[in-house]
């Protein structure tokens, strides 16, 4: 493959795992009481967060597992819940934030900017894992770098997907945001269903064999 047809693949497996459409209903409804210039300060700090992480664990990633422990399947175990119980939530209309007052806007940005939205919604078990492997598989710097890039590239399209965000918030008003939000929590909960179980079949594999 040339190169440009592995940043493509890269680029698409990435995308598609870290989901821009679906992380957009959680990032709403999480900042819509926020102005939209801190609303964006959001969406950067959360988008560098996961894109720092990203790129330790493709550089790192299997020396921390090993060090920590750690395995993908418990990775996605955890994500599992974490995404089940906020799709809940979502699902319940409960997912919506207190009135902030105006001195602890930065404290709250910073603290959903870092968790949930940057880990594990951005950089969740399915993109770290990504990064893991695919830097495994990649034999000289050169192939390295393209997952990087494509890390990069991701990066940069979901940034531009939470900007555009607060126009759609507009658009579709207060009622279609519930029904948003709803929907969504229920889809977030199919997703945390099926990351649970994609952790714990390696374990009821072991406990059989």
């Amino acid at each position: 493959m040339d190169q440009l047809t592995t940043i493509i693949l890269y680029f698409t497996s990435f995308l598609t795992l870290m989901n821009p459409m679906g992380i957009m209903p959680v990032f709403l409804t999480m900042t819509s009481d926020l102005s939209k210039k801190e609303r964006r300060h959001t969406a950067l700090k959360a988008v560098i967060t996961a894109t720092a992480v990203l790129i330790l664990f493709a550089f790192a990633g299997r020396y921390l597992f090993h060090f920590f422990g750690i395995s993908v399947a418990g990775l996605k175990v955890v994500g599992g819940f974490l995404f089940f119980f906020m799709g809940y939530d979502m699902l319940n209309a409960r997912l919506s934030p207190m009135k902030i007052k105006e001195e602890d806007v930065e404290k709250y940005v910073d603290d959903i900017s870092i968790t949930p939205l940057g880990i594990p919604m951005i950089a969740g078990p399915g993109a770290i894992t990504n990064a893991i492997v695919l830097m495994g598989e990649s034999a000289d710097y050169s192939a390295k770098m393209l997952v990087i890039i494509s890390i990069l590239l991701v990066s940069v399209t979901l940034l531009l997907v939470l900007f555009g965000a607060a126009g759609i918030t507009r658009f579709l008003g207060d009622t279609g945001n519930k029904i948003m939000m709803k929907l969504m929590g229920l889809i977030v909960m199919v997703i945390a269903v099926e990351f649970f179980f994609a952790g714990i079949t390696p374990y009821v594999q072991a406990m059989l064999q």
